[in-house]
């Protein structure tokens, strides 16, 4: 089915397309879920001459196969995107397009090339052989290296209105009711298509929150229950209830997440700590997996909330942060 809210992109790229000022390397980024790599796959499609390429980005994207293409991903024993995986790589783009139609690469994420990886495409990116053209794909633009992020033009996707979203959700499974997966997703409706299959989940680590705020649960033994869940929906999980109970705290609305924190809990947070809290939980989201002990970590952030965040000043983020990242 169409991806709707990429119709400006689509029409953007095929008018570039047809002036011939088609970018070299172009950079893909925005919130997790909101197609991405759909556009990647039709960006290849239209670059490739793929005959099955649509007028817009589909869910789900069509798997291609062309000789001209390479799409990078870390191995499945591995969280990164290595050295050799560049060079080789690079060295395949220096040949002659198999097709004659140019080649394509998407790396993704990009946001997992180790240092040296970046390094070595640092060349190919400034001068691209051929007819090539090299997608880089990242949800986390912040953890790009500035040399590669300089050297590729970026694309931005936002994530559409709720209206939209939920109207493209229901064409892609009627009758199904969507609002609670959308806002779970934070708005991305390629999100909420498994968002809709935790909520249960959800239910349950909004009740668990309540209960620690509040001063009812046991910081540990709800640290215990979440650390055998999924570590990055739990901290992208938090960081939404903590953005909502910042929007609260400063008395507007956000995208719509209903926090767990109940308002007499809030009353007594200040709003900076507030703040404070959710960049170490931004910081934790950043870490690759493996690099930090879960269950410590969870620890730490629901014994400070347990405390009303009273210790969760900008001197304190700093020690606390190495400290909660004790290493398996």
């Amino acid at each position: 089915m169409d991806i709707s809210w990429h119709r400006d992109f689509a029409a953007n790229w095929l008018e570039r397309t047809r002036q011939g000022r088609v970018p070299h390397a172009v950079l893909l980024t925005g919130p997790a879920g909101v197609g991405k790599r759909a556009a990647a796959s039709w960006m290849a499609a239209q670059h490739l001459g793929i005959s099955a390429a649509g007028a817009l980005p589909e869910y789900p994207a069509h798997p291609i196969e062309h000789a001209d293409l390479r799409w990078i991903r870390p191995p499945d024993d591995k969280q990164s995107i290595g050295i050799d995986q560049i060079r080789s790589l690079v060295a395949e783009l220096s040949l002659t397009s198999y097709q004659g139609g140019g080649k394509v690469a998407i790396i993704d994420p990009a946001d997992a090339m180790t240092g040296n990886a970046a390094n070595s495409l640092l060349k190919t990116l400034e001068e691209p052989p051929g007819d090539a053209l090299l997608i880089l794909i990242a949800d986390r633009k912040g953890h790009m290296p500035a040399t590669i992020f300089s050297r590729c033009q970026r694309l931005e996707f936002a994530l559409p209105g709720e209206t939209e979203g939920l109207a493209w959700l229901d064409r892609l499974h009627p009758g199904q009711s969507w609002v609670a997966a959308l806002r779970l997703a934070g708005n991305a409706p390629l999100a909420a298509i498994a968002a809709s299959a935790q909520l249960d989940t959800h239910a349950g680590l909004s009740r668990d929150l309540a209960a620690v705020a509040a001063g009812k649960a046991s910081a540990l033994d709800v640290a215990a229950r979440w650390s055998t869940l999924d570590t990055p929906f739990v901290l992208n999980w938090l960081a939404r209830q903590v953005q909502a109970a910042i929007f609260r705290a400063s008395g507007t609305t956000g995208s719509g997440t209903q926090s767990a924190i109940e308002d007499s809990v809030l009353k007594r947070m200040d709003r900076r700590n507030l703040f404070c809290y959710l960049d170490t939980i931004n910081r934790l989201r950043g870490q690759m997996a493996g690099s930090f002990n879960v269950q410590l970590t969870l620890e730490g952030l629901l014994i400070d909330l347990s405390q009303g965040l009273q210790g969760c000043g900008i001197e304190a983020l700093a020690g606390q942060l190495p400290e909660m990242m004790v290493t398996r």
